[in-house]
């Protein structure tokens, strides 16, 4: 994943809800001083120019707080910095780009610096890394911007464009209009700094929770008796307790672990897990019974009691809510956190969203895949089979011997590092280009379960965060690794390859996360494995239908969560819970229960995301869905070319990138017609049904 860049300790929650305390909106200057500063501007520069006016002033005054000055400062402002003149303009837009580009891309390395003790494997975290880590310098720039009134000379110069604007210019701008109009969208919201810097601590704070939520496996005791997995395994939730349940479908005895770690999940969002089990070497701890016992000497010791875990990870959700709540205010044309994150962030609107996500879900190919995935099992579905991992084209390799090779091949962090260019020229860059991209990434140990981490000035670099063991890199963390180094290529090529700053990246989250799900479906050629291309591309269309259904659901509750608190601001932590749990268990018996033959599973809240990374998990399925569209576009001898030029479009619409790419909008179109051949060809073949039946 594209890693947010939040900063760490967070005040109680009562400090937090009383937020409403400090800054408030302020109130606009009156219709008539728009209208006289306007006809004075009109009457000095002429009529041809009274609509450019008329909308720069009032997205001045819109923004224009008493402490910025009275009528009459407002009025001499907008005087003094009317820019007339075209060439005027492009010198003013010219130094704010390179001016802007070096602030924030050097308080970008500031930023990781300050985070890299708790981001980066780098050793135990100190109490001054966990202070340092709340520092953030960037939280004042937009207020400062604002306070030299250099924000108010954009506004007063150049057009703030809505998601309809750009949907009915977008055909017919040229690139200057995209950059001015991107530029624009720094300056559309005044938000004080002490509330970014609530949300920046907020954001944090949920992430440390979350990169040290572990689970020790090697201390599970199963219904039996029986302790099933090895010492030393210590996952990571949700991604390493998800992982490893996918691994366990080629292994034998694999259900009954599946079943395990299912009920560890099922604790775990309801917040009924042991605070003692939480990462916890020295107890053993029975999930089905929920009996804790010290670990002496490898075998059980005395029972100890086992108090769930407070609601913690319904807390750090509910802080991130009064956090960015507090920016409501400030944010007239988008007046709610959701709204910010589909209407300006994304740029899909929340209904199209969902319309595309229940597409998929309420397909005639996603009941035909389950059907086809319980015939493969040879027995009825469980929840956590939306995990089911049997369509990936690993031909005859289990997981250990891929960890096996994996462990070999790339024993430390210098070692991957080292091989970029080779990978990258396996992918089909030009050793020229895969060298040039290679410079440009740094591989970090890292942490959590790893992320990308781009870089913001053209003269940084990108990092690639990936997890690496005592015995090297295995399996899992390779898949991941390449992953993020999809997230690494396009963040160089839509940051150094790009004609503006300002149209640096991609339209959103989902296009990143499409782009590095093109990457990560060749992990395994690049090890110079055979994926079994005769049917590879036929199981890709089938795994792709299932992963995006199955993360389709999750983002839904993702979706009704947060329109849930919105329309209860005053719950508490438990309230929540019990509200998230609702809405799992109602979604998963909307879209899963008829397939699956399993009424109210809450496993659809296990992830982590929902809890750290605000209404992220939406992008997802989105990716997946682009992802199937793009990598259409892609296969062939040219791909590095044509990643490289779809990378290179920029920061358009959805609606523009997807008709630069691939000449056709957002659609699960594609991949379920695809799914409708794979599903149409037959059954896998023996060696691939092998791999999809836990035993």
């Amino acid at each position: 994943m594209r890693h947010p860049v939040v900063p760490l300790v967070l005040a109680p929650l009562t400090a937090v809800a009383m937020l409403s305390a400090g800054p408030t909106p302020r109130e606009e200057l009156d219709a008539q001083v728009v209208a006289e500063v306007a006809r004075s501007l009109v009457e000095k520069h002429g009529a041809t120019h009274e609509e450019r006016i008329l909308r720069g002033v009032r997205q001045v005054a819109e923004r224009w707080w008493p402490e910025d000055g009275d009528r009459q400062a407002f009025a001499r402002f907008c005087a003094e910095n009317w820019l007339p003149d075209e060439q005027a303009r492009a010198a003013a837009f010219r130094r704010l780009e390179r001016v802007l580009e070096q602030i924030d891309g050097h308080l970008h390395e500031v930023r990781r610096e300050l985070t890299t003790p708790l981001d980066l494997d780098t050793g135990e975290v100190g109490a001054v890394d966990r202070l340092l880590a709340q520092l953030d310098l960037a939280a004042h720039v937009n207020e400062d911007l604002f306070r030299t009134k250099a924000a108010f000379l954009a506004l007063l110069n150049f057009p703030v464009h809505t998601l309809a604007d750009r949907h009915a210019g977008s055909a017919t701008w040229d690139r200057t209009t995209w950059a001015r109009s991107r530029m624009m969208d720094r300056f559309a919201l005044r938000v004080p700094a002490v509330v970014a810097q609530q949300m920046t601590a907020a954001f944090t704070a949920a992430d440390q929770y979350v990169a040290n939520y572990n689970v020790r496996m090697d201390r599970l005791v199963a219904p039996d008796g029986t302790r099933p997995f090895p010492e030393g395994l210590r996952l990571i939730t949700h991604w390493g307790l998800r992982d490893e349940l996918k691994s366990q479908y080629a292994a034998d005895g694999g259900l009954a672990r599946q079943e395990l770690i299912h009920e560890v999940m099922r604790r775990i969002v309801r917040q009924e897990i042991p605070a003692v089990a939480i990462d916890n070497a020295e107890v053993l701890w029975a999930p089905h019974s929920g009996k804790v016992w010290r670990h002496a000497a490898g075998a059980a010791g005395a029972e100890l009691p086992a108090e769930r875990e407070a609601d913690t990870r319904y807390e750090h959700l509910l802080r991130i809510f009064h956090a960015v709540r507090e920016a409501d205010a400030f944010a007239p044309t988008a007046p709610t956190y959701i709204d910010r994150k589909f209407n300006i962030e994304r740029e899909i609107p929340e209904h199209e969203v969902e319309r595309l996500l229940v597409s998929v879900l309420s397909s005639d190919e996603f009941r035909a895949t389950a059907a086809l995935i319980a015939d493969r099992l040879g027995r009825p579905l469980r929840p956590f089979d939306i995990w089911y991992d049997g369509f990936k084209a690993r031909g005859r390799y289990g997981e250990d011997e891929l960890n096996r090779i994996v462990g070999e091949r790339y024993p430390d962090v210098a070692t991957f590092q080292r091989e970029l260019p080779r990978i990258l020229g396996g992918l089909g860059f030009s050793p020229s280009k895969a060298a040039w991209l290679a410079e440009r990434v740094v591989v970090d140990p890292s942490r959590g379960a790893g992320h990308a981490m781009g870089a913001v000035r053209r003269e940084d670099r990108a990092h690639l965060r990936t997890r690496f063991g005592p015995g090297g890199m295995d399996y899992k963390g390779y898949n991941i690794a390449i992953h993020e180094l999809g997230h690494n290529v396009e963040q160089v090529f839509s940051l150094n390859g790009i004609d503006s700053w300002w149209l640096a990246g991609v339209p959103n989250t989902a296009f990143t996360e499409a782009l590095a799900f093109v990457f990560q479906e060749r992990d395994l050629e690049l090890l110079g494995l055979d994926p079994g291309a005769g049917d590879a591309r036929r199981l890709a269309a089938l795994d792709t239908l299932w992963a995006t259904a199955e993360i389709g659901g999750v983002a839904l509750v993702d979706m009704a969560v947060w329109r849930w608190m919105y329309a209860h601001p005053e719950a508490t932590p438990a309230e929540l819970r019990e509200a998230a749990l609702a809405t799992a268990r109602e979604v998963w018996n909307r879209h899963f229960a008829a397939v699956f033959g399993v009424r109210d599973s809450e496993i659809l809240a296990i992830y982590s995301h929902m809890i750290v990374y605000g209404l992220y998990l939406p992008d997802y399925p989105i990716g997946h869905i682009i992802a199937f569209q793009v990598a259409e576009a892609l296969r062939g001898e040219e791909f590095g070319a044509r990643f490289e030029r779809v990378a290179t479009q920029g920061r358009l619409t959805p609606a523009a990138w997807m008709r630069g790419a691939v000449g056709r909008p957002i659609s699960a179109e594609a991949l379920l017609g695809a799914a409708r051949s794979a599903l149409a060809a037959g059954s896998a073949p023996d060696e691939d049904r092998a791999l999809g039946a836990s035993r």
